[in-house]
């Protein structure tokens, strides 16, 4: 009984070493840290884009989630020669937002939407159905 007691006590160890995955790795916040996901010619409208005065920031929101600009002031001239157009596609590399990830964690800032950085890579018209 003793010795079979000591084996169950030493199985049970053995399994939970190796079972242990080890932790699971938490993606680094802000531009050019990991990358969460690729937004590849994303549809939206050209009013979406919202530049501030300084033209220092800019973002806009995909289903009440706002992305953030890591390169606003890059893309600025694409975005005024694309004005007049109905829609755009953007592309571009999606980070987590630093300032975001902070605050998800206080249960007092709780929001129902989340924050991004995205990298545009690129800001072309939609020409469907125009010639």
């Amino acid at each position: 009984m003793y010795l079979t007691r000591k084996i169950v006590v030493i199985a049970i160890i053995l399994l939970q070493v190796f079972l242990f995955q080890g932790c699971k790795k938490q993606a680094k916040c802000g531009c050019g840290k990991d990358i969460l996901f690729s937004l590849n010619n994303e549809l939206m409208d050209y009013s979406s884009i919202i530049y501030t005065s300084s033209n220092a920031t800019a973002y806009f929101y995909i289903y009440n989630d706002r992305y953030v600009f890591c390169n606003p002031e890059e893309m600025y001239p694409s975005y005024l020669d694309l004005e007049g157009e109905d829609q755009l596609l953007i592309s571009g590399d999606v980070y987590w937002d630093c300032t975001y990830m902070m605050n998800s964690s206080n249960s007092y800032n709780y929001s129902y939407y989340k924050i991004y950085n995205i990298q545009i890579t690129e800001m072309k018209s939609y020409l469907y159905g125009k010639k």
